[in-house]
Formats: C-alpha cells, structure tokens, sequence
C-alpha cells in the first residue's frame, strides 16, 4: 500500500501543479452544458425527458469530464517512458502490479475531482440533487468510471511509445464511447437498431447510474449499471495490470 500510495501522491501534486490540466478538462464539458443545455432547453420536450433538457444533460457532461481525464492519464505512462523515470521505476524492488494500481489510482482520483467541479458548477446553474444519499451514488459511479477507463487508457499506453500516436488512437476511440453513452440524448429516442450498440457501450451505464443519482432519474435499473459498472472496471484493472508487466523501456 505504501508504494501505492507514493505514485497516487505523485500524480495528485502533479495534478495540483497544473492549472491548465484542470481547466482544460472542464472547459468543454462546461462549454456544452452552458451552450448546448441552455441553448436547446426550450427547444427539447421536457415531457419525454422527465426534466429539462439542461438537467438531463448535467450527468452526461461529468461523464465526459470524467472519461477525457482518466483515458488520457495512460499519457503520464508514456511521458514517464521518454523521460526515463518509467525505467528507474520499474527496476525499483517493487512489482509492476504496485506501480500499475497506483497509476491509476492517482488518475481516477484525479478524473473524479474534476467530475466534482464540474457538479459544483452545474448546482450553480440550477442542478437540484434530491438527496445526499443521491451525491454518493453518483460519486460512486464516478469512481467507478474514473477506475476503467484509467486502466483502460493504461492498458493502451503500455503497448504504445508515441504521445501524438496514443492521443491520435484515443481520440479515435473516446468520442464513439461518449456520442453511444446516452449521454447527449435519451436512449428511448434512438431508433431500434442503434439501442443494443448503445447498451454495449460501458460509458452508458456510468453516465445512468450518475444521472440516478443527482437526478433521481434513469432509464436503466441502477443496479444494473453499478453491476455493468464494476466489470468493466475490474475488467479492465485485469487487462491493464496484464499488459503493464509486459512492458519494456
């Protein structure tokens, strides 16, 4: 745990340290909540949502907070590489597995702060969350979101040695995974070939358990997205812990 603790810590400061990290990771999906949420409020019916259209878009906006952060924290991975404190890492007397679960603990911890500022600002615009008991559950998903897709960002930082090649492939990857998620729309509104795609996307379950939580709204069970939820984050701590020893600097 103590060698755990030491690489979340040092992602933390890092973190701390860049101002511009934290504002870029927000900045859209504040953009788009003010935007696109106030813009289309009076436009979208709010009957088939079961609340504005603002409201509806909140948890998907800190979804997305949350999943640009913690897929792009495979980056430190790389940079780590470059620079040479990847190998002074790896040759410490500490396995790789220690190293890797601390690596993305610091990045889902800093994936889910930013989830948080982002919840703060959308109080502040109008978001009424029905109770504290409600706060937890979405911060639950958040963590669990912040979780998978840092180890999945992890898994793909190992194999790869380019930081313009990983953000090129998770570009690539990240806007299909957050345009599926439901995140923009309600699923009930896709037609009927596109809801099965939707329901395999695992950011979907994130983004409904979350707007469960602050909104008292979802339109899949919860306890099915915590399920779906949790798989895919061990599922994915698995896969990104495998590749991670298999890596070579």
């Amino acid at each position: 745990m103590e060698i755990i603790y030491t690489i979340w810590l040092r992602s933390m400061k890092r973190f701390v340290r860049s101002k511009s990290r934290i504002f870029g990771s927000i900045a859209m999906p504040l953009f788009l909540l003010l935007f696109l949420g106030l813009g289309l409020n009076s436009v979208v019916n709010a009957s088939s949502l079961g609340q504005e259209y603002v409201m509806f878009l909140v948890p998907g906006m800190v979804a997305m907070s949350v999943l640009f952060s913690s897929i792009f924290s495979g980056l430190q991975i790389i940079w780590d590489k470059q620079f040479g404190f990847l190998k002074e890492t790896l040759v410490a007397p500490v396995s790789r597995l220690e190293i890797m679960l601390g690596q993305t603990a610091g990045g889902a911890t800093t994936s889910v702060l930013q989830g948080l500022i982002l919840t703060v600002f959308s109080v502040l615009i109008g978001l009424r969350i029905q109770n504290p008991v409600g706060f937890f559950i979405a911060l639950a998903f958040m963590i669990l979101v912040g979780i998978g897709f840092t180890a999945f960002g992890i898994a793909i930082a190992s194999r790869m040695e380019d930081m313009t090649g990983f953000q090129l492939i998770m570009n690539f990857v990240i806007f299909p995974i957050f345009g599926l998620s439901g995140a923009l729309f309600p699923i009930s509104s896709l037609p009927a070939w596109l809801v099965p795609v939707t329901l395999m996307d695992p950011l979907t379950y994130g983004v409904e358990g979350i707007r469960f939580g602050l909104t008292g709204v979802s339109q899949i069970n919860p306890v099915v997205c915590a399920a779906v939820a949790a798989g895919f984050a061990v599922a994915m701590t698995v896969i990104g812990a495998f590749l991670f020893r298999k890596i070579s600097v």
